[in-house]
């Protein structure tokens, strides 16, 4: 369970570095829908002939860890043991995941390999440091018997030996509301704290989590409502809260910052971001470090002003990245010492 929280006026650099080394060793189980970002980087030098469209020099093509293969990333960068569990397909991209995550010192024994199903590819073309098309290649459809009978396997094996459980819902068919009865029960009886960086037609299935993570957005379509005002937002938050019997709901804002709900009350972030270049994968970055300072035994206050630095140090960087633990450390400078 998340231990007794310490207002966030309180914490202190020095705090927060100790904080920071305890996540070391830490198993943080990563469950959802793995995706392969794909960059083409270029020039668009000219208008294409055949259609009122840009065509794009292509230079050169990269590879990155997306959705929750990007969410064990941040996990692992922050020096924790990431046990990630998820469904592929079996075509190049799976291969090229698997590469990846093996790189970046992730095991990806936990993905189940589904033939039937094409593994999420997300190819992004970059034209002068701005995003100029996204091409999707996903399957959607319902998994199988079978692989879901596997992802559950590889699910309750993890679940022992994790210090916390993450849910990373991009929609892809592999969070599903069977999945969500049975694990949510399975980590409160185990007294594993959960966060859940949630999909809107999942949100009300999310019941008993820790703590849920809704950009405004999210929230505003959950909630019913568009959200204007502070007080409208406010409202939203506790009432989410308390409709999914959750520990807490932290609203991500943006450049607003995050603003954290529990049954101690409302607490403001602002955001920590120095120049905000672009926010791909800063939910991803900020639902791993709540989880990973949760597995070290942190309380959501402590959790809460980590991953607002982290985010920071996210969003300054074009594309989906991390936040290592160093770079996190070296962005407290603002706090007091203590």
């Amino acid at each position: 369970m998340i231990p007794t929280a310490v207002p966030a006026s309180r914490l202190t650099r020095s705090s927060l570095e100790e904080r920071i080394a305890s996540f070391r060793g830490r198993r943080v189980l990563v469950v959802g829908d793995v995706i392969l970002d794909r960059y083409l980087w270029g020039r668009a030098t000219r208008v294409s002939p055949e259609a009122p469209v840009l065509v794009v020099d292509i230079e050169r093509e990269e590879l990155r860890l997306g959705g929750a293969a990007n969410v064990a990333h941040n996990v692992r960068a922050l020096g924790a043991d990431p046990v990630l569990v998820g469904v592929v397909g079996e075509d190049q991209a799976a291969a090229d995941l698997d590469r990846l995550l093996r790189a970046r010192g992730v095991d990806p024994s936990g993905l189940v390999c589904d033939p039937s199903r094409r593994t999420t590819l997300k190819t992004r073309i970059i034209a002068h440091h701005q995003q100029v098309l996204r091409a999707d290649e996903e399957s959607r459809e319902a998994l199988g018997s079978g692989p879901e009978a596997a992802l559950w396997e590889r699910v309750e094996g993890a679940l022992d030996q994790a210090g916390a459980a993450l849910v990373s819902d991009y929609g892809k068919s592999v969070i599903t509301p069977g999945l969500l009865d049975r694990l949510l029960p399975a980590l409160e009886r185990r007294g594993v704290p959960s966060a859940v960086d949630p999909k809107e037609e999942h949100f009300l299935r999310y019941r008993g989590v820790s703590v849920i993570t809704p950009n405004a957005a999210e929230t505003a379509q959950a909630w019913g409502r568009r959200l204007r005002t502070e007080a409208e937002l406010i409202e939203a938050g506790f009432g989410l809260r308390e409709r999914l019997l959750a520990g807490a709901v932290l609203i991500t804002r943006g450049e607003e910052g995050m603003s954290l709900f529990t049954a101690e009350g409302h607490t403001h972030f602002p955001t920590h971001a120095r120049k905000v270049y672009d926010v791909t994968g800063a939910g991803d970055t900020v639902v791993a470090t709540i989880a990973t300072a949760l597995a070290a035994r942190a309380t959501l206050p402590e959790a809460c002003v980590l991953a607002n630095h982290a985010a920071g140090i996210v969003v300054a960087q074009l594309g989906t990245a991390t936040a290592g633990a160093e770079e996190l450390i070296a962005s407290l400078e603002d706090l007091p010492v203590g």
